[in-house]
């Protein structure tokens, strides 16, 4: 059984995204001193990215070591390898030129330049991932309530209740651009821990309707297998009673 979600709370989307990277770095390094290799799995979204731009600067001091990182992804768009609007890319440029990471645990989602369809792509990293269990999978909350490529009031959320699959490809997804790749809730939900990251008064509505367990909202339904750990600003948590956060 789960515990409860906890909800870490911060004054502003700067002090929120640096105490996501120093707590990841401290989190990654622990999990270190049991195993040989951790999993972390991201998605896009500004606010993961500049969580992951401290990361980088602080794992630069040696407190963690990169060589056992295996790096995977939630969620991409299903464009050219090189296409900067890839998450894969993104996250990429930041950790580069702070780490070194080993090209053989970089598990980038397949793209339009070796795969025929999002469909083709997803069935491919599915059996990348195979019985991987990720450490932790950190995921940006969207103003709609959407996580990874899980939009509410779309088939990518639809298919979520009957999936047994590890991942999806989606197809006019209500943001550009509109072929993805996701991964499902039932494979977030094996993550040990799942960090959502909330950032902004335009998440209000989608943060409180979420931590209620309101279904229309795809944030709602994720957790982690360990720990469920939600990460807000002031603005993001405008709405939430204050014995939920940690001030």
């Amino acid at each position: 059984m789960t515990s409860a979600p906890r909800v870490l709370r911060y004054l502003d989307n700067e002090e929120l995204t640096t105490g996501a990277g120093t707590l990841l770095v401290s989190a990654l390094a622990e999990m270190q001193r049991r195993q040989e290799y951790v999993n972390l799995c991201l998605s896009g979204g500004p606010t993961v990215l500049s969580a992951l731009t401290h990361f980088a600067a602080l794992a630069r001091t040696g407190a963690f070591d990169a060589s056992r990182l295996q790096l995977w992804w939630a969620s991409e768009r299903f464009v050219t390898t090189t296409d900067p609007v890839r998450n894969s890319v993104q996250a990429l440029s930041i950790l580069a030129g702070a780490v070194t990471l080993v090209p053989s645990q970089i598990h980038a989602m397949p793209s339009r330049t070796g795969k025929t369809d999002p469909d083709d792509a997803a069935y491919a990293y599915a059996k990348d991932i195979g019985d991987t269990q990720f450490d932790i999978t950190m995921l940006e909350l969207g103003d709609d309530g959407h996580i990874a490529s899980i939009f509410p009031n779309h088939p990518s959320y639809a298919v979520q209740s009957t999936t047994t699959l590890q991942a999806v490809g989606v197809a006019d997804a209500p943001m550009g651009p509109p072929e993805r790749v996701t991964l499902t809730l039932p494979a977030i939900n094996r993550s040990r821990q799942v960090w959502m990251l909330a950032s902004g008064a335009t998440k209000q509505d989608a943060l409180a309707g979420s931590l209620r367990g309101e279904s229309r909202y795809p944030a709602s339904q994720a957790h982690g297998a360990d720990w469920t750990l939600w990460f807000a600003d002031q603005d993001a948590a405008g709405e939430l009673p204050c014995f939920r956060c940690d001030l």
